[in-house]
């Protein structure tokens, strides 16, 4: 398991279930993926309960009989915060709750506690101030939250008005405050986008920590922050770069994820519009990851979201420095080969080789196989640039010259 040095960490449990939708390889990849937020946000998981069950309990979310044994690990090792992989109700949060006596959340509220950290601008802070509001208003019912409280009650309160209508009140004034300013700040996003010329403008897309900004910082020698964490970026940085002589901006945009909150997706959709007016996606993928299968289609789900599915891409396969392959014994008969015992060159051979050659196996950390990259990044972007300005061809050789 996953643990942090030298670092004040919450000791955690998490719970999942097995259904229909959700077989057992799948509940624990979602786990894996559960713990590594946990990790990221501060917290160290010491077990995992899981149970098959063939939809959610409307009540507790899992059985009775389950929470009870939840329960006895809370009390026997002192655990102050469990986590719930799946979005709870406000009825399901509000009954664990009485029944376990610790901190409840759910996968929402940690990936928007980890949001909450990484915010660095007044833009995204904003943008995640406004989904942990959304996120909030329909739990208040089971909270004693006294929002907002501090500032006096005389004159907060209408006649007859309960404490939890207060509450509502000036949680939805909040918001709609949250959103004005969101509107102001995109009016101003949006001249600044307009101030950058007729440059080709290239994005990077992908799953959260699969090595974007470390592909930022290497293609254009700037210092973007990069870790091996969870939405280690959330802040929409953009860079000018010269590949051979043809300069461009490069975007490097916040990570996306599996069972990614509504509400995220909605506050971050104007961060987003830097992915809808890019001329070029560079959808960044770890092919070390086992499931990076999965990452592409959530990655490719919310490009449809987004309306961005049908630009012009070229996908990544970053970490090839980390990737590694299951190898079966020549002696065994039994087992028989999947995925996960493809090696990196035969994983070129599958659908990978049909994405019109613009497919490049890379590892940024490395630099490995980079030169290749920068030259099918030159010939895509000189592309769009020749049909775009096709008077000034003659000033970028189709030779990439390094």
């Amino acid at each position: 398991m996953l643990e942090q040095k030298d670092t004040e960490y919450e000791r955690t449990i998490l719970v999942g279930l097995i259904t229909q939708q959700q077989d057992q390889d799948i509940s624990k990849e979602y786990l894996d993926e559960l713990e590594f937020l946990a990790y990221t946000a501060g917290g160290q998981v010491l077990k995992r309960f899981v149970q098959k069950m063939e939809r959610p309990n409307p009540k507790t979310f899992i059985g009775t009989g389950k929470l009870d044994q939840v329960h006895t690990y809370v009390q026997q090792h002192g655990i102050g915060t469990v986590i719930f992989d799946d979005e709870l109700s406000a009825a399901q949060q509000k009954n664990i709750e009485k029944i376990l006596a610790c901190k409840i959340i759910d996968r929402t509220n940690l990936i928007l506690d980890i949001f909450a950290q990484r915010a660095q601008t007044s833009y995204a802070r904003t943008q995640v101030e406004l989904a942990q509001y959304e996120y909030l208003l329909p739990r208040l019912a089971g909270m004693w939250t006294h929002l907002e409280r501090q500032r006096g009650g005389i004159g907060m309160r209408g006649p007859g008005e309960t404490e939890i209508e207060t509450d509502r009140r000036i949680v939805r004034d909040r918001i709609s405050l949250l959103k004005k300013k969101l509107k102001k700040i995109d009016r101003q996003m949006e001249v600044q986008r307009g101030n950058r010329g007729k440059l080709v403008r290239v994005a990077l897309v992908g799953y959260t920590n699969v090595g974007k900004s470390t592909l930022m910082n290497a293609i254009s020698k700037s210092d973007v922050f990069a870790e091996n964490k969870l939405f280690a970026t959330l802040d929409t940085t953009v860079r000018k770069v010269v590949v051979g002589n043809l300069p461009f901006l490069l975007t490097d945009t916040v990570g996306f994820i599996r069972k990614l909150p509504t509400q995220l997706v909605e506050s971050f959709k104007s961060t987003l519009d830097e992915v809808r007016e890019a001329d070029l996606l560079l959808h960044v993928v770890d092919i070390s990851h086992p499931s990076f299968e999965d990452h592409i289609a959530s990655v490719g789900a919310i490009l449809d979201e987004i309306k961005s599915a049908d630009k012009p891409t070229i996908m990544v396969f970053n970490k090839i420095d980390a990737f590694t392959n299951k190898t079966i014994d020549s002696d065994d008969l039994v087992t028989q080969k999947t995925k996960e015992h493809f090696t990196l060159e035969e994983w070129k051979s599958t659908w990978m080789n049909t994405t019109n050659g613009d497919a490049i196996f890379v590892s940024a950390l490395e630099k490995q196989n980079f030169e290749s990259f920068r030259k099918k990044v030159y010939d895509k972007v000189r592309e769009i640039y020749v049909t775009r300005f096709p008077y000034n061809s003659f000033l970028y050789p189709q030779e990439y010259i390094q």
